[in-house]
């Protein structure tokens, strides 16, 4: 019984001498604890290195499994947290969609209803314009007519006037003794001994003018001839201009026909320009009822208005030369009166 004992005891240390070196690669092995004891003390520090090397490699491993939980955990964590950010934020655009649609649709509204109010300015503003178009018209038609009737009745007066003789610059009182007829042929034979004469010569009437700007200054003032004819005024006012210098007792006066006040006027305009020619010698002259005559390169010329002469003018460097300057003061003065209008 020994015998076996000891054999038994060697099988089991080769068993145990048999063991790798290696501690790490070396699997653990179940034993029992009758081996446990019989073991030899190295073989058992082998086997304790064995299992703390086992124990620590376990521990290695779960704690890398547990930082790998841990790190899954977290991922997870952040996942989730910005699934609920992108959540937020996809009802956020969603929101803010909605409300720019909804924004879209106000402005689309607006503007609709910003067109259609324009249409209707637009419809009034050209229902406007072509009233306003309509007043320019017919106020173009009404000055139109106006002077039209002005003109007319410039010429009903002109030809009622056209007898007339104005007799200007004579002093209040001078026709107390002889009367206004007697004191005309005292003009006439002061001036004119040959017409007066002249039994044709008859005055059908004659009376003073007031002054228009002041009635109670005492300037002389002016006398209103009528004739019987036309013809004898002509004669009158044809001797006038030949003889030029007319006095009454001694006392300059003027003599001129009677015209409307538009033709006047329009004979007036024509001042300036008949002063610059008259200084040229080219003897010039406001023929009936208001048109320039004036002589220029030995021929007679005649215009009814200042276009008329600025046309002409035009063509003539040397009278344009002339004239220049006071056409072009004429060109201003209407100018100003345009802008007045």
């Amino acid at each position: 019984m020994p015998n076996n004992k000891r054999k038994n005891q060697g099988n089991k240390n080769k068993e145990v001498t048999m063991t790798p070196s290696n501690e790490k690669d070396t699997p653990i092995q179940d034993y029992e604890d009758d081996d446990i004891e019989e073991m030899q003390e190295t073989d058992l520090k082998k086997l304790i290195r064995t299992l703390r090397s086992s124990q620590k490699q376990i521990l290695e491993l779960h704690k890398a499994l547990m930082d790998k939980i841990e790190n899954l955990s977290r991922e997870n964590e952040i996942l989730r947290r910005n699934q609920n950010e992108t959540k937020q934020l996809v009802q956020q655009e969603t929101v803010i969609v909605t409300e720019v649609k909804n924004s879209i649709d106000q402005m689309k509204n607006t503007i609709e209803s910003l067109t259609n109010r324009m249409g209707e300015a637009e419809e009034r503003i050209s229902d406007l314009e072509d009233r306003e178009q309509e007043r320019i018209q017919s106020d173009q038609r009404k000055e139109e007519e106006i002077r039209n009737l002005k003109h007319i009745v410039g010429n009903l007066q002109d030809t009622i006037k056209k007898p007339n003789i104005w007799v200007l610059e004579v002093p209040e009182g001078m026709e107390r003794e002889k009367g206004l007829e007697g004191l005309f042929s005292e003009i006439l034979a002061e001036n004119f001994p040959g017409l007066e004469k002249d039994r044709e010569i008859l005055v059908q009437e004659a009376h003073r003018t007031p002054n228009k700007h002041d009635q109670k200054r005492s300037s002389p003032g002016h006398v209103v001839i009528k004739l019987s004819t036309v013809k004898h005024k002509e004669k009158i006012l044809k001797c006038a201009r030949e003889k030029r210098q007319i006095t009454l007792r001694g006392s300059p006066i003027r003599l001129t026909a009677d015209f409307s006040s538009e033709t006047l006027q329009a004979r007036r305009e024509w001042r300036d320009i008949a002063q610059v020619l008259r200084e040229k010698n080219c003897q010039p002259r406001i023929l009936y009822p208001a048109k320039l005559s004036f002589v220029n390169e030995g021929a007679i010329k005649t215009f009814h208005n200042k276009q008329k002469l600025k046309e002409f003018v035009a063509t003539r460097p040397a009278l344009q030369q002339m004239l220049k300057d006071v056409l072009h003061t004429e060109t201003q003065k209407h100018g100003h009166q345009y802008e007045r209008r």
